[in-house]
């Protein structure tokens, strides 16, 4: 259903020009999102994890058009949302929503939920809308009553149900979900996972789960994106990412969870901190911090590439089989 090739989206964080001219810098540019590409099939869940500042958001943003890419093609059922007429862009833009990480920042604490919930209805005369928001809130586990008040008089849990019953109102196919659970209590992040399971099933929608939580990755995803520094260094079905790991840096994101077995397999933790996005290192991104590299990993940038029997990685210790 999505196809997402050579995505980039760069920020340019440069001084004013005066500033720079007097202090002799450079332009800055971030490079949030390098280089990306996946897919996404009808009513399946693809989870992209990463560190912080990894470029996730940034992924999610500019699928649905809340960033310009700078280069790239966005394609849903093969049609370049990028490319095509701004009108039939924005008609299949109506095709997606996003659920945002903060239910407490993306309600507008002034409104009443019946006005953030039919928000996204359309023209309906008032019986039908107020019909309609009722459903919205029934589907997501609050009652039709709910509507009468307002974002403060609710809990963490419950005001994110009222985004996602926003973000159902437009009927869409397709649901960005950036952190849904990542500031909620654990027990309330099990019934929002579980109600957006729940939803899929019912509604057959296709999710892109953005989070660095790799236990809720694991609950939600068929398939799985690592992300370091704007570039995909793995990515594979679920079973191959946690179970057969290969890239160095998905290791070590798998060995930063604690292991309730106690195996006594030997863990290597994430070491060292993310470059900077400004003036990433040469070569593959994660040599400075990877116990594989040599002198091919810090000149030479590699490419996602299939491997038999797992996932697509992109490393050079892994083409050449020096991961044991």
């Amino acid at each position: 259903m999505i196809r997402v090739e050579g995505l980039k989206r760069h920020f340019d964080v440069s001084g004013g020009w005066l500033s720079r001219v007097l202090d002799g810098k450079p332009r800055q540019v971030v490079r949030a999102v390098d280089g990306v590409d996946f897919t996404i099939g009808r009513g399946e869940t693809l989870s992209l994890v990463g560190e912080s500042g990894s470029g996730k958001s940034t992924v999610g943003r500019a699928i649905v058009g809340l960033e310009r890419p700078d280069a790239g093609r966005i394609l849903i059922d093969g049609q370049d949302l990028l490319r095509i007429r701004p009108a039939e862009a924005r008609r299949q833009r109506r095709r997606m929503q996003m659920i945002f990480q903060d239910p407490f920042a993306s309600l507008n604490p002034r409104w009443r939920v019946r006005s953030l919930v039919a928000e996204g209805l359309g023209p309906r005369d008032r019986s039908q809308r107020r019909a309609e928001v009722g459903q919205l809130l029934r589907e997501v586990g609050l009652r039709k009553s709910d509507g009468d008040k307002y974002p403060h008089e609710f809990s963490g849990g419950q005001r994110q149900r009222i985004c996602i019953a926003r973000a159902l109102a437009g009927r869409p196919e397709f649901l960005v979900c950036d952190e849904p659970t990542s500031a909620l209590d654990v027990s309330v992040q099990a019934q929002i996972l579980n109600l957006m399971r729940d939803l899929q099933a019912a509604l057959g929608l296709t999710y892109l789960f953005i989070s660095h939580n790799l236990a809720v990755v694991y609950h939600v995803s068929a398939r799985v994106g690592v992300l370091y520094l704007g570039r995909l260094c793995e990515i594979g079905t679920r079973d191959e990412i946690f179970s057969r790991p290969r890239h160095p840096y998905t290791r070590m994101l798998l060995d930063s969870i604690p292991d309730v077995t106690l195996s006594g397999r030997p863990r290597t933790p994430v070491q060292g901190e993310v470059p900077s996005p400004i003036n990433p290192p040469p070569g593959c991104a994660f040599h400075p911090r990877c116990p594989l590299a040599d002198g091919r990993c810090r000149a030479e940038r590699p490419e996602l590439a299939a491997h038999a029997g797992g996932a697509a990685v992109a490393c050079h210790a892994v083409e050449e089989g020096r991961t044991a």
